[in-house]
């Protein structure tokens, strides 16, 4: 009687060991980066009150309305997985009083994020972003900072064809003025919008410019602008960010109307874009947020950020054809004829694998034939050798791979002559 196969929820996946490498270098380079930029990690939970993404997001959010994983508990309390990382962050930042103590923090987090909308190439239910916060400065040469670092990412990664788009969304005295605007604008195309936005126009009719609708996407195309509702102090925070990037040579897009996807945005909003990428472009998206630690519960307290996506990452660097450096080898593979020197591989392997060295054996005593037809398919430099006779003498047969030149070692010398061998051009 055959047993139905389990398989992976629509919308998440595994990572196979072949793909792995690729993100340990994706990983790896954000790490190093941050270390870099004076930028610590801190690790939030999956699973946080659903009032924080509510509160925070905003509630007439395509995430929050439509996106998020969001159940009771056993003991009724709504939960939600994380549907983005700049939410926790700023909760943690706010319940363990960091402002107390280290009033500017710079923190970054790795991790996976949740969101249920269609699955498709780049976007997932389960989905990882790499992202950094500077919390604490209201100065523009944080937000240039935060553009820099994720610019320094993906340069280091090698991207050629990243295009950077800029907005300024202005601040809490602009919005209103913004947002009537946009009221009086689509006043008389009400009937025409899609019953989402009609609902957002009375209450947040910013996000009418997010809407992915095509008919409310074309009729956004004629609608006010955000510049146009600029004071004078957003304006010179903008112009003192575009002065810094053109000075760092970081080319970038004004757009007017990128708006991003979440209420939280104040001032700066940016995206990194990659045009292989189609319509969903973004692989970085970010930008400043001066109310959000104040409305979960903290303090006053202005502060920028970004995230990065991995998976349009890994897809962007694919369409460049960009790599990860490929993993080393396994410096030597044991082959061991009999049961004995089969032993005895087992715990020279072990032996020398506590060195430092990696070493790989066959651990099913195959044929002398299979085991170096193994090790040759494993790229090692070095075979060694054990069989009855070598164990009589106390020593192994070591086998350059690529010239097939061989040596007896003895035994107790290989922990120490190996290391030489292997330093060998």
């Amino acid at each position: 009687m055959s047993k139905t196969i389990i398989s992976a929820l629509r919308g998440m996946y595994d990572l196979l060991p072949d793909i792995v490498p690729q993100w340990h270098h994706i990983e790896t380079t954000a790490r190093g980066l941050f270390q870099r930029y004076g930028y610590s990690e801190m690790r939030t939970p999956i699973v946080e009150d659903t009032q924080l993404f509510a509160r925070g997001i905003g509630e007439l959010t395509d995430i929050v309305t439509k996106e998020m994983y969001t159940f009771a508990d056993r003991k009724g309390r709504s939960l939600t997985l994380r549907p983005e990382g700049t939410a926790s962050i700023v909760r943690a930042y706010v319940e363990h009083k960091l402002y107390s103590r280290q009033p500017f923090s710079k923190l970054y987090y790795i991790g996976p994020m949740f969101r249920y909308e269609r699955p498709q190439t780049g976007r997932n239910r389960q989905f990882f972003q790499i992202g950094a916060e500077a919390i604490g400065s209201s100065s523009p040469l944080i937000d240039f900072e935060i553009i820099e670092v994720a610019n320094s990412f993906f340069r280091s990664i090698g991207f050629k064809k990243l295009v950077l788009i800029l907005n300024s969304l202005g601040c809490s005295k602009d919005r209103p003025r913004f947002a009537e605007s946009l009221r009086n604008y689509f006043a008389d195309k009400l009937p025409m919008l899609c019953p989402d936005c009609r609902e957002r126009l009375d209450r947040n009719p910013l996000r009418v410019l997010d809407c992915k609708v095509e008919n409310c996407k074309r009729l956004a195309a004629g609608a006010p602008t955000t510049e146009q509702h600029l004071c004078e102090d957003c304006k010179r925070h903008l112009d003192t960010l575009r002065e810094l990037l053109k000075r760092s040579a970081i080319e970038h897009v004004l757009d007017p109307r990128l708006v991003r996807g979440l209420d939280y945005y104040t001032r700066t909003v940016f995206e990194f874009q990659h045009p292989a990428l189609g319509a969903r472009s973004a692989v970085c998206g970010g930008g400043r947020y001066d109310n959000l630690v104040e409305q979960i519960g903290g303090p006053p307290t202005p502060a920028a950020g970004f995230s990065i996506g991995m998976e349009a990452t890994l897809i962007a660097m694919e369409r460049e054809e960009l790599h990860a450096p490929p993993a080393p080898m396994p410096a030597a593979f044991i082959c061991s004829v009999g049961e004995a020197a089969l032993t005895e591989a087992a715990l020279l392997t072990a032996k020398l694998r506590n060195t430092g060295l990696s070493v790989e054996m066959d651990y099913e005593g195959r044929s002398l034939k299979a085991q170096m037809k193994l090790a040759n398919r494993s790229g090692v430099r070095l075979a060694i050798i054990l069989g009855d006779e070598e164990l009589a003498q106390g020593s192994a047969r070591v086998r350059e791979m690529a010239t097939g030149e061989e040596s007896i070692i003895p035994l107790a010398d290989l922990e120490s002559s190996l290391p030489e061998k292997l330093n060998q051009k």
